[in-house]
């Protein structure tokens, strides 16, 4: 292969080496262990049916039926997160995708076989109920039995849940062809960069030249991306369409009065903060036109185009950070945290929880993700940019709240509701960022950093409600019976970009059909969740850093919680209280006050030039 080639070419896994490849053998030792717990699994299964009818027999019974509950959840997850893990390191692959598939067939087997288990617990509740009074091993199920009683309305008859179980396969299906297509299949063309390198364009390069100093190759780069994408774009509406279907389904016939309440009210979060976040943040619009305004001033445009606006606010400020750099800045970094959170975040590193670089057909992104009897692994597409090491910060955030929860709490209560997934994450990010700004003196490098931080606010409390403000809008379009052509589609989106950056911002054409390209929308309402969790996360690292051990203390506690409680009452525990708007606005009255400080920098490096 010639020095042209290679620089077009994303690297093959192999040739990465394994320091910085995830080690899954905590899952299992070799494929044949994950056949072994395949088998295993499945010959469970018959015994579950030699319950049905007998959950109020006795206290033995109910425990006894319970453990083997858990014993082949477990399992289950297990062969499902080593599969799609495993297929995830390259999706090209043919493998993994079988054992995948198969892991997810087993799945919507299992939950078949259980689909009696709610049914049958309310109709036999107040025996239920004594038993707990009488049992210490049924008290550590109490939230379990405690969400099915009051989420009774919503649970259908056990004919009809096992109905729902058996198609649940078949409501992956969008999510899983959209990932087949956008990290596979589609074929991005050469971008050159700066230098007038030929480069490929990928998932992981696309940030990396937007964040160019060349306007040329920001501008190519974006149209590249979807001028390929428009190639498809009907098949993606098709997609989610699709996707969107199967929520409106399940919310009907589940008796919800929306996809949205669907969505939300297992997870016991009033509809209203979601509502309330989007129209907070409407009204604070003009915060963000501000920032916006500073950064077509800095950056000298006379027009500020959507690909404008990740190129960081300061040139010619040489941050490339290696893999190993980053490791010691999240040690430095979250030292606030006390001497047990940094032991296991050298765990992570020395330990390979880690995947790090991008590799061809690996699926783009990042993510936490483990089992109860594994590490919480993390998958990265690693650039040695600044990007890159506040998601490794982020991702560890999710990890370790994993570990504390599953340390702390039984497999009952130990997987933590999706509304405080994203606070820990970015506690992280946010106790790093004020690392880095304390101890840098060099006011260049401040103002990157603070524009960095600045980013984060913009990309994650505004973009991230922009999505889900779109995500309401296509659900109740459907809910509606209107029809979602994918011209449909992207004037809806386009329309929402010009609202939230028109006053600003030349709202290019092509930015209608980013839509295509976002995977958070086939997650059912997720993403308003990392702007909640921004704000409540702003809130939390103030307080650890101000208040020192007892605000550590409270917060690890937090992450020890797992669903011990509901999300509102733990965050309550913390010190934030998420069905106020004030935690958004607090966190608007932040990135208004950095964006000053921003402004106040850049006037005194001019000054100094």
């Amino acid at each position: 292969m010639d020095n042209k080639q290679q620089q077009v070419a994303v690297p093959k896994r192999e040739t990465i080496e394994d320091k910085y490849k995830w080690d899954l053998t905590n899952f299992f030792t070799d494929d044949g262990a994950w056949e072994a717990q395949y088998d295993e699994v499945k010959q469970l299964l018959p015994k579950i049916d030699t319950y049905i009818g007998s959950l109020n027999h006795s206290i033995d019974s109910l425990v006894e039926f319970l453990t083997m509950r858990e014993k082949i959840m477990i399992g289950t997850g297990q062969l499902y997160t080593y599969s799609k893990m495993k297929w995830d390191e390259n999706t090209k692959g043919l493998k993994y995708r079988g054992l995948f598939d198969r892991a997810q067939h087993l799945s919507t087997e299992v939950e078949t076989k259980f689909s009696f288990v709610e049914p049958e617990i309310l109709e036999h509740f107040e025996q239920i109920e004594s038993f707990i009074s009488q049992s210490n091993e049924l008290k550590k199920y109490q939230r379990y039995f405690d969400k099915i009683k009051n989420h009774r309305q919503h649970i259908l008859s056990d004919k009809e849940e096992a109905i729902i179980s058996e198609a649940s396969a078949l409501f992956q299906g969008p999510e899983n062809i959209f990932s087949v297509l956008s990290d596979s299949d589609i074929e991005f063309p050469i971008v050159k960069d700066e230098n007038g390198n030929e480069r490929k364009l990928s998932h992981g390069r696309f940030i990396q030249f937007l964040e160019s100093y060349d306007q040329r190759v920001r501008k190519d780069a974006f149209q590249a991306m979807y001028t390929t994408y428009s190639k498809y774009i009907n098949t993606f509406a098709t997609i989610i369409n699709a996707h969107l279907k199967t929520d409106v389904f399940t919310a009907r016939v589940r008796k919800y009065d929306n996809s949205l309440q669907a969505a939300l009210k297992p997870n016991e979060i009033p509809v209203e903060v979601y509502t309330n976040l989007i129209s907070t943040i409407n009204e604070s619009l003009p915060v963000l036109h501000k920032y916006l305004s500073l950064r077509k001033q800095q950056l000298k445009l006379d027009e500020l185009h959507m690909y404008d606006l990740y190129v960081p606010m300061v040139p010619n400020v040489q941050f490339s950070i290696s893999y190993e750099q980053a490791c010691e800045y999240m040690e430095q970094a979250f030292r606030p945290l006390g001497n047990e959170y940094i032991s296991i975040i050298q765990k992570a590193f020395q330990e390979r929880w880690i995947d790090v670089y991008e590799n061809e057909g690996k699926t783009s992104g990042a993510y936490s993700w483990g089992t109860h009897n594994t590490p919480p692994y993390i998958l990265l597409n690693y650039q040695e940019n600044i990007n890159s090491v506040f998601t490794l910060a982020h991702e560890l955030g999710h990890s370790l709240h994993s570990y504390y929860s599953k340390q702390e709490q039984p497999f009952a209560t130990s997987e933590y509701v999706i509304f405080v997934a994203e606070v820990a994450s970015t506690v992280n990010e946010t106790l790093l960022f004020h690392y880095l700004f304390q101890k840098t003196e060099d006011k260049k490098l401040k103002a990157y950093l603070v524009n960095h931080y600045l980013e984060g606010f913009r990309t994650t409390i505004f973009r991230q409600t922009l999505f889900a403000e779109f995500e309401k809008v296509i659900h109740e379009a459907l809910e509606q019976g209107d029809a979602l052509t994918s011209e449909d589609l992207s004037e809806i989106y386009y329309k929402i970009n010009q609202s939230f950056y028109g006053a600003v911002v030349i709202v290019d054409k092509d930015i209608a059909l980013e839509w295509a390209r976002i995977p958070h929308f086939y997650y059912n309402f997720y993403v308003y969740q990392y702007a909640t969790g921004y704000s409540a996360a702003t809130a939390l690292a103030r307080k650890i850093l101000q208040d020192g051990d007892e605000a550590v203390k409270k917060y690890l506690e937090f992450l020890s919680s797992g669903s011990s409680k509901d999300p509102i009452e733990l965050l309550k525990v913390a010190g934030i209280d998420m069905t106020s708007a004030e935690p958004i606005k607090a966190a608007i009255k932040e990135f208004d006050m950095y964006t000053d400080i921003l402004a106040n920098l850049l006037k005194d490096i001019e000054n100094e030039l």
